[in-house]
């Protein structure tokens, strides 16, 4: 017995010898190679945790919030001491997340983040369960804010610039002859997920059509359509859901009622003409990086919130090009392809517009020339659409590469209903890792598949574009 003290005695003191020299051993868990920090979950932030993971995974973003945070820099060098800012915060926490530095821990704390935004005016509770898409245009909306809170800096010896409320920097002059030096545009310049929706009207009947109108936006939310009973959902689906056209009744056109005055005499008065206009809704301009939101909230019949759970079918990459508003001019390769095999184009498409796709628009046994999600059998589905390299042209014989191709960064997932539930992200691992794809839960961080990711019920999606990756370049462009 007294063998079993003197051992038991021992063995505290190596114990207690050990915590002194190197800490707790949870403390000093090293992470595993080629993964990524997690972050801790201070009682329902999983929602937070979730977004910073995705956002960490766009490098666009991170160089934007880099140069955006360049004159703080300067700032900080003098004594006085500074407001804390949110891009600042944001910036260090992305930056950890995608291992450009080297954390203490190998779980990260990220109640720094909810402290700012509470210092902006942003009530969020760390005890109640918040949505990762709200946290999204919160964070946005604040760094457009911060922006607009920065001075213009102007040259002094430029009086007249001074006087006027805006001036573009082409028409700054200097009145000693001399060149003005550069004006930085790092406030004015918008975040990488700033663009730009188009939006035009046009009458049925005199066909006239009005001026197009642009409306921002910072994600895109899409809402899943009624699905059809054997057929997969799949991204293209929820797009062309989103730009299909819409006719708006009882609408004053201008044109009618100017050909309806031209026919009468005697400069007799008329009524302002009221027909029928359609409405086309596109993207005017398309941001760096791309978040798609997936409306998974519905209401039932008695007006109970619920959540939709069917799977929406995604890519690896993603085509914008038929999406995006074009001046009208001579036709693209696509219309051109729409009008030599109209059997075998892009369902929802006509004359070049996108519409709603259906079933009679794709006759059995032809296959969509590409669609961003999978075709609608996974057995007879290309393989180049579950494809990790780049993206193959060969897929477009007769037509240029596509201009608007996005690569996936990260998926958003939230498991459970409308009142509860967590949020997950998987996400492409920083550096020359970038085809390792990750899943992290808070804390947890593991590998995982690309088949797991893309048979992921997604709620948000981030892609970022990619420039010239893969594609040959012209005769002009070499």
């Amino acid at each position: 017995m007294r063998s079993w003290g003197v051992l038991g005695g021992a063995a505290a003191a190596l114990a207690a010898g050990i915590y002194v020299l190197w800490g707790p051993i949870s403390g000093r868990k090293r992470r595993r190679r080629g993964l990524v920090p997690g972050l801790l979950n201070l009682g329902n932030t999983c929602f937070m945790n979730s977004l910073l993971q995705g956002l960490s995974s766009c490098p666009s973003f991170i160089r934007w919030l880099e140069e955006f945070t360049a004159q703080y820099r300067t700032e900080q060098e003098q004594p006085q001491e500074q407001p804390q800012h949110l891009s600042v915060t944001l910036l260090q926490l992305l930056r950890a997340l995608s291992c450009q530095e080297v954390p203490e821990d190998d779980v990260l704390d990220a109640s720094c983040l909810l402290e700012v935004l509470r210092m902006n005016r942003w009530q969020i509770s760390s005890f109640e369960e918040q949505d990762a898409h709200e946290l999204f245009h919160v964070l946005t909306s604040s760094l457009e804010d911060e922006r607009d809170r920065q001075p213009r800096v102007t040259h002094l010896f430029d009086v007249h610039s001074l006087e006027q409320p805006e001036i573009i920097q082409k028409q700054i002059s200097c009145r000693t002859r001399g060149c003005l030096p550069p004006v930085s545009n790092h406030w004015k310049s918008q975040h990488p997920f700033h663009g730009r929706l188009s939006s035009n009207m046009v009458c049925k009947h005199c066909e006239h059509q009005s001026p197009v109108r642009f409306d921002t936006f910072d994600s895109l939310s899409l809402s899943i359509p009624a699905a059809v009973w054997g057929r997969p959902m799949t991204l293209d689906h929820c797009l062309h859901h989103f730009i299909s056209s819409e006719s708006v009744k009882d609408v004053v056109c201008d044109n009618c009622t100017k050909i309806q005055a031209q026919g009468i005499l005697n400069g007799q008065s008329i009524e302002n003409q009221r027909t029928t206009f359609v409405k086309q809704l596109k993207l005017g301009k398309l941001p760096q990086c791309l978040c798609i939101h997936l409306q998974r909230l519905s209401w039932s019949n008695q007006g109970t919130p619920l959540k939709r759970h069917e799977h929406v079918q995604f890519n690896e990459f993603l085509v914008m090009d038929i999406y995006k508003y074009r001046v009208p001019g001579p036709k693209s390769c696509q219309e051109q392809l729409s009008q030599k095999n109209p059997e075998e184009t892009t369902p929802g498409i006509k004359d070049g517009r996108a519409g709603k796709p259906s079933d009679a628009e794709q006759p059995a046994g032809t296959k969509p020339l590409f669609m961003n999600g999978a075709s609608s059998s996974s057995s007879s589905s290309p393989s180049f659409l579950m494809s990790p390299g780049t993206f193959p042209l060969a897929a477009f014989p007769e037509c240029r590469a596509p201009l608007y191709l996005y690569r996936l960064m990260a998926v958003v997932v939230h498991h459970g209903d409308m009142h509860s539930g967590h949020f997950v992200t998987f996400r492409r691992a920083p550096g020359a890792r970038g085809s390792q794809w990750l899943w992290i839960s808070d804390e947890s961080v593991r590998r995982a598949s690309l088949h797991e990711v893309l048979a992921a019920s997604a709620y948000l999606l981030f892609y970022e574009r990619v420039h010239g990756r893969g594609q040959p370049q012209s005769p002009a462009q070499s």
